[in-house]
């Protein structure tokens, strides 16, 4: 089986596999693709990458006029009885109606529409940058699940088989006991390993659905124990060469987080850019209209009601300087600045220690490559070394307890195996992640 195979995958294809709650069968690609779609963590980050969307808009940053409507509808009641200095005598009930329609319009604010669309784009890229992270994140631990799950599964097999092996082991000299040709001792060394036996198969079994269950959880599907998914992919898988030396060199421009990094540079000198933009001074057109309408009658005179209507017209421009704020905005801009150069250092920080990192996990992969086979020869030997043992049990030349001890040597060398073989595919996985490459295969452009 190839890793490639495994690998590729269009997230477009029609596989509605994620509709299912009961899984029959299933590959890691299938688990990737159910995961991509349902996973919280991917939704949350697809959620995100919506609202810098929407808000990557010139209308966001400023550039286009604001226009406002006010109503106004007042009523008073003026009591001038007693007022002998007034034109209206009386109890006077007045309303008044004034809509206002006013637009605002920033016509100079030292490049702040500018600076503000671009930091806008910034984050709209680095929303993306980050829902990109999160989906390579999430296609690594499904991997590693679902290859932890098949080692468990595999492991399951062979702790079975050997179990199964005692317990025939057990119930035939149970038999030879019963009919006096081998000894009660005999038949509890037997009886005593089938039960160790079956107490390893039932810890492994728990082992096993516990790595199902973490698999589902990950896929953000229903795990049922009575049914659970059937993996289809095997363990052993056949990698494609990595290249290291190029693996290391095109790091910077392949790894998502150095990318992400980068775009917080970015993202840092258009804000100290936005900080400077204060120290400029602002030009601002405001224009507004304002019918109104007036109603007035005295209640004590029903013959005496007049109206009025008036409209307003109003234009200006409005400029705007800060002579003296105790610096507010020079500080503001030079704290920007610093924030840069630690976006920077953390930049080449992270570098350095991705740079690190792969170049242990490159050295690792090559150790258990090794491992690998090395296990492999000695499993080779043991399972020889074992079907020799019982060969020569049954010919009585050798006792139960060096039966014991082969069969023991078997299983150890078996589930080692496993485990060298599981921690060689989380180290390729990891170093495939690390260099871009399952973006490449799973993340449709």
């Amino acid at each position: 089986m190839m890793l490639r195979p495994i690998l590729t995958l269009l997230l477009g294809a029609s596989l509605n596999l994620c509709q299912a709650q009961n899984i029959d069968s299933l590959s890691a690609k299938e688990a990737v693709v159910i995961a991509l779609q349902k996973n919280y963590s991917v939704q949350i980050s697809e959620a995100q990458k919506e609202i810098s969307k929407n808000n990557n808009k010139w209308s966001e940053a400023g550039l286009f006029p604001t226009v406002d409507l006010n109503v106004g509808l007042n009523t008073s009641i003026q009591d001038n009885t007693n007022n002998p200095f007034t034109f209206t005598p009386g109890v006077i009930l007045s309303t008044n109606l004034s809509p206002n329609l006013s637009l605002n319009l920033n016509l100079f604010s030292g490049m702040a529409v500018r600076i503000s669309k671009q930091r806008l784009e910034q984050l709209e890229a680095q929303s993306n940058g980050n829902a990109l992270s999160v989906m390579e994140s999430t296609v690594l631990e499904v991997l590693k699940a679902y290859y932890q799950a098949v080692a468990q599964g595999d492991k399951l097999k062979i702790l079975n088989q050997i179990k199964e092996n005692s317990f025939n082991r057990f119930k035939f000299y149970d038999l030879k006991r019963t009919i006096g040709t081998a000894s009660s001792l005999e038949e509890l060394q037997f009886k005593n390993l089938y039960l160790t036996d079956s107490i390893n198969e039932k810890i492994q079994n728990v082992s096993f659905e516990n790595s199902l269950r973490n698999l589902c959880l990950l896929m953000n599907v229903e795990f049922d124990p009575l049914a659970p998914p059937i993996l289809s992919d095997g363990l052993w898988v056949d990698f494609p060469i990595i290249n290291f030396d190029e693996a290391l060199s095109s790091l910077p421009n392949s790894n998502q987080d150095l990318k992400n990094q980068y775009l917080a540079i970015e993202l840092q000198r258009t804000n100290t850019a936005f900080q400077q933009s204060f120290l400029y001074p602002t030009l601002g057109l405001q224009a507004s209209v304002m019918p109104a309408r007036s109603w007035f009658r005295d209640l004590n005179d029903e013959s005496l009601k007049v109206s009025t209507e008036v409209l307003m017209y109003n234009g200006g421009l409005n400029f705007r300087y800060n002579l003296f704020n105790n610096w507010k905005h020079k500080r503001a801009a030079q704290a920007s600045k610093i924030q840069e150069s630690i976006a920077s250092m953390s930049y080449s920080q992270l570098k350095t220690s991705l740079e690190s990192n792969l170049a242990t996990l490159i050295n690792i992969y090559k150790n258990n490559a090794d491992l690998v086979a090395l296990s492999e020869l000695n499993l080779t030997y043991a399972k020889q070394a074992w079907f020799i043992a019982q060969k020569r049990f049954d010919l009585g030349s050798l006792n139960s307890v060096e039966l014991v001890s082969f069969k023991n040597n078997y299983e150890n060398q078996s589930l080692q195996l496993y485990d060298f073989e599981l921690s060689k595919i989380n180290t390729y996985l990891e170093i495939y992640k690390m260099t871009g490459k399952l973006k490449l295969d799973y993340i449709k452009p």
